[in-house]
């Protein structure tokens, strides 16, 4: 019996283990059936996806849960999709009057850009505003101190969403000063998502939640900090303040974005929008809000003001996600780019574009259109630094300028055609921001913002290093090695 005992619990493990492998086995190839016959994805990823399932059935379950799961967002985002609708009317105003060319614009360039304005409208709702007043702020400190300001003038409200908020000296600043205005009366809430804001502890908000205002985390995990979907995520960077002063860009809440953090001095960009276009940046927190909150928070006057401040600025704030299947900022992109006569100016932390933006870009530069981009030489994440390489050479041939910002990290997301429109937000140029997370873009159809941001682009070039076809040429066999790899896992995002 003695010895037989060990020779039975040998023969159980090792039934048990069959067991799992054969579970595993029918879950791995129940997901390649779900990605080929429910999900219907594009055929390029649909392949990569079966590949790694097939090949590596373990690591690839485990890569599918994190990043390539479908199904259940699909259902859930289509119930925030009904929301949206209903809480998205009231933007809905100048619809017919651009389809009937009713709408007039003091700047005689800013027509041709009529199409790009027409498409956003359709896609997504986006009125075009004529009295707004904005700033562009590419430095943390001036950034940091209007947005403190603002916060500080609050009356009635203040609404903020961001996709990250340190437990650091500018984060709790941050909620100290929300918790501030809530102790005097104002309504405050804060939408925060799940995965950026993980490190924080679970007190971290108690400040501004015991001085009566509100944070909710966005597609939180059912265990709390640990969660399964890395995709999906809300990257938005908003902030209106008593509904006539709006803030939308690249800025997230920590000192690592006022250069103190291990990337050295940031570079990024932001807006500070005042007047009516705000009310488009107020309509997309309260959709946000309602999805993450569960509540019904009306529109309403209060909410709605009438702009204190009128600029002469044109401008749509577009948003997209994975609630949606229209790429709406990813297509505000291609017309941008398509609209180009001279010259195409981009700044982005990411460069993973698919096919039909590489083409674009392609097409632009051999018809003649200057075209630059900039991303930046330090990396953040290895994958995506060395993905981004690789697209980046593929462009090179074409006639494409690109330049590596070496003065620390470059996270500013803009584009400016031709001098005369622009787009600064939160998407950046590749796959995740197009059609895997939450994102937000003002475009802006004005010479003189325009301009200021491509007097950063030339600014910002004093610090950059060309990646010119000859030096691209001349890698090693190990970076060509970490492209190819890099550029091989892509098509999973």
């Amino acid at each position: 019996m003695t010895v037989l005992l060990p020779e039975l619990l040998n023969e159980t493990l090792s039934l048990s283990l069959d067991l799992v492998e054969a579970a595993l086995l029918i879950f791995n190839l129940s997901i390649v059936f779900a990605i080929i016959f429910v999900e219907r994805r594009n055929p390029t990823v649909a392949l990569a996806w079966v590949a790694v399932l097939l090949l590596f059935p373990y690591i690839g379950i485990v890569l599918y849960l994190l990043f390539g799961r479908h199904i259940y967002s699909e259902r859930r985002f289509r119930l925030k999709g009904r929301d949206d609708d209903r809480v998205g009317l009231h933007v809905r105003r100048q619809e017919q009057a651009l389809i009937e060319d009713r709408i007039e614009f003091a700047e005689p360039s800013t027509e041709r850009f009529v199409p790009l304005m027409r498409l956003l409208l359709k896609e997504d709702r986006a009125v075009i505003w004529k009295r707004t007043n904005v700033e562009y702020e590419d430095r943390g400190e001036a950034h940091f101190a209007s947005m403190f300001e603002a916060i500080g003038s609050a009356r009635h409200h203040i609404h903020a969403e961001y996709y990250i908020i340190r437990d650091d000296d500018l984060g709790r600043r941050f909620i100290q000063a929300l918790a501030d205005r809530a102790q005097e009366g104002v309504a405050v809430r804060l939408v925060y998502d799940a995965v950026g804001c993980a490190e924080v502890g679970r007190h971290f908000f108690d400040p501004l939640v015991d001085a009566g205002g509100r944070a909710v985390p966005f597609f939180p995990g059912f265990l709390g900090r640990i969660n399964f979907r890395i995709n999906f995520r809300n990257h938005r960077k908003i902030l209106v303040v008593d509904g006539d002063t709006g803030f939308v860009g690249g800025y997230n809440i920590g000192l690592e974005y006022l250069g103190e953090g291990p990337l050295g001095p940031w570079r990024d960009a932001h807006l500070r929008l005042e007047g009516d276009a705000v009310r488009s940046l107020q309509a997309r927190f309260l959709m946000d809000w309602n999805y993450a909150a569960r509540d019904t928070l009306r529109v309403d006057d209060d909410l709605f003001p009438e702009p204190r401040t009128a600029g002469q600025v044109v401008c749509q704030v577009a948003s997209s996600g994975p609630d949606t299947p229209k790429m709406t900022i990813k297509e505000g992109f291609l017309k941008l780019v398509a609209s180009a006569m001279e010259s195409i100016e981009i700044t982005t932390p990411y460069f993973i574009p698919d096919d039909s933006v590489l083409d674009a870009l392609r097409i632009a530069a051999a018809s003649g259109v200057r075209v630059r981009i900039m991303i930046p030489s330090k990396p953040d994440h290895l994958f995506v630094y060395w993905t981004t390489l690789s697209y980046i050479g593929s462009l090179l041939d074409a006639g494409v300028r690109a330049f590596s910002y070496d003065r620390g990290f470059l996270h500013a997301k803009t584009c400016v055609i031709d001098g005369e429109a622009c787009t600064v937000g939160t998407a950046n140029w590749d796959v995740p921001s197009f059609k895997l997370n939450f994102e937000t873009n003002a475009f802006i159809y004005d010479p003189g913002v325009s301009a200021e941001i491509c007097r950063a682009f030339e600014r910002d070039l004093e610090f950059c290093t060309e990646i010119t076809l000859e030096r691209y040429r001349s890698r090693g066999r190990v970076v060509r090695f970490k492209e190819s790899i890099s550029r091989l896992f892509s098509p999973l995002l």
